[in-house]
């Protein structure tokens, strides 16, 4: 713990965090979906639809196949906790949240890539066709887009003399230039592709297609129901919200508590709240204006970020 935020500022400051993180998610997603439904010409639902439909799924009955075993039911539990974790020790809020120390980038990705895996692990319990071709596909998927996310994100670790995200805010922070390096706008190219793919969105996924021929999540999903699946969603709008808010901070960290006190965490709860809503609407104007990949382009897309990444880290070395 650092000496200069007391113990009760920071307890706050990571409780808001996983609150955010928590009530942003869906309501994140129901905005983006009003979005996209405006430029489509249609009136869409409310933006608060996501939650109600979590409250309905939480009421109903869970089912599970017979063939399953507790990996199918943990799943949803592991890819929920472990983005939790993240929003607690990610520095969202604050230069200095909870564990701070802990919130090294390789653990992040670790963390995210525990939630795919066990998410792909509960499909593939399953035992159904659809379970092991979605799970398939996105190990595909994730096998280029986790690595491009951690080198991108240790692009920004090298002028910062550190791989703990906390400290490679505060120190962008402090140097404004770094952020228009050249290794900053490739990591930062990088970052977006990967949000795409980690989160199912287009050119990558159809968050909302059943064509059994092109969906990857859905696929994993089919046989969740009930709270299972209430989680299921819960986690994967939170994954949303946690990595717009790690790339609105790494990129755009203006905003970002770096002193204890009200006002200062009043103006990054204001901050981080616009960044995150500004990213999802571009998202999904973007998702507007594309049309999807075909399955076998998707890792050229995930490669290409890779690519990205790797010279990012390179221009980071080379250039003083």
């Amino acid at each position: 713990m650092t000496g200069a935020w007391p113990l009760p500022a920071v307890a706050a400051i990571s409780v808001l965090q996983v609150l955010g993180v928590v009530a942003g998610g869906p309501l994140l997603v129901g905005l983006m979906r009003k979005v996209r439904c405006r430029l489509e010409g249609r009136v869409g639902p409310p933006v608060h639809q996501p939650l109600l439909d979590l409250r309905k799924l939480a009421r109903r009955e869970r089912t599970r196949p017979d063939q399953a075993s507790w990996i199918f039911s943990a799943a949803p539990v592991v890819l929920v906790a472990t983005t939790l974790v993240i929003a607690l020790v990610a520095p969202l809020l604050a230069t200095d949240p909870a564990f701070g120390w802990s919130a090294d980038l390789f653990a992040l990705v670790y963390l995210l890539l525990v939630g795919s895996v066990a998410l792909a692990l509960g499909a593939l319990d399953t035992g159904t066709a659809f379970g092991g071709m979605g799970a398939s596909r996105a190990m595909t998927i994730g096998a280029l887009s986790e690595p491009a996310l951690l080198v991108a994100v240790l692009a920004l670790s090298v002028p910062a003399r550190s791989s703990n995200v906390p400290t490679i805010v505060a120190r962008s922070l402090a140097h404004p230039a770094w952020l228009a390096t050249p290794q900053r706008l490739l990591s930062l190219v990088a970052f977006l592709i990967v949000i795409v793919a980690e989160s199912g969105r287009l050119p990558v996924d159809n968050p909302s297609t059943h064509l059994e021929l092109t969906m990857v999540h859905e696929a994993m999903v089919l046989e969740y129901s009930g709270a299972d699946l209430a989680l299921v969603k819960l986690g994967e709008s939170m994954r949303l919200v946690v990595l717009l808010a790690l790339f609105a901070d790494l990129f755009v960290p203006w905003g970002v508590a770096t002193a204890p006190g009200v006002g200062h965490v009043a103006v990054a709860v204001v901050a981080i709240a616009a960044k995150v809503t500004a990213l999802g609407i571009a998202l999904a104007v973007f998702e507007v204006a594309v049309a999807k990949l075909r399955l076998f382009r998707v890792p050229e897309l995930t490669a290409g970020a890779f690519v990205l990444a790797v010279l990012a880290v390179v221009s980071a070395l080379v250039v003083p």
